[in-house]
């Protein structure tokens, strides 16, 4: 049969009070460091990386399998494996609870990655906000990787959520 659904208990006045700092708090965080760069690093990108990935993810386009290809490239996702020197920037407060677990990643592709190209990457906080569901409030802290070309072509967008239980 159907299910009623159960009212959701309304928080104590105590309870209220802490959440409404803990949106301060986070807002606060929020402005302050919401734009920042904090992380500068370069990537060689290799003909024998860029197959061993694509073959990884399963994919079967030559363009991304085949260096003989006419168009071969890295497959959209390659950008996801460069890891910058650092997760946060340094000084950043501590908001939610513990180290955080990883949340997924976005990327939007602007232009190809060939073999011999050397990437420099900018990473910097995209946005911080909360979200309520069954397991509570979580905290979401996004960084962004964005990756330029030696021409200064932005070639790809990686956005990373850190997922955070709130305090």
């Amino acid at each position: 049969g159907a299910r009623t659904p159960r009212p959701t208990p309304k928080p104590s006045s105590a309870a209220s009070e802490v959440y409404k700092r803990q949106v301060r708090h986070l807002a606060s965080v929020r402005e302050e460091w919401v734009g920042v760069e904090f992380d500068w690093a370069t990537f060689e990108m290799e003909t024998g990386d860029m197959v061993a990935w694509a073959e990884a993810c399963g994919e079967t386009d030559p363009r991304f399998i085949d260096p003989d290809h006419p168009d071969f490239q890295a497959h959209p996702g390659f950008t996801t494996h460069c890891m910058s020197g650092r997760v946060l920037p340094e000084n950043f407060p501590q908001i939610g609870g513990g180290f955080g677990i990883d949340g997924g990643k976005k990327v939007e592709v602007h232009g190809p990655i060939c073999p011999g190209d050397t990437l420099n990457a900018t990473t910097t906080i995209a946005d911080i906000f909360d979200k309520t569901g069954r397991s509570g409030t979580m905290v979401f802290i996004v960084q962004r990787m964005e990756f330029r070309n030696a021409r200064s072509e932005l070639v790809s967008t990686d956005d990373w959520k850190l997922i955070k239980k709130a305090d």
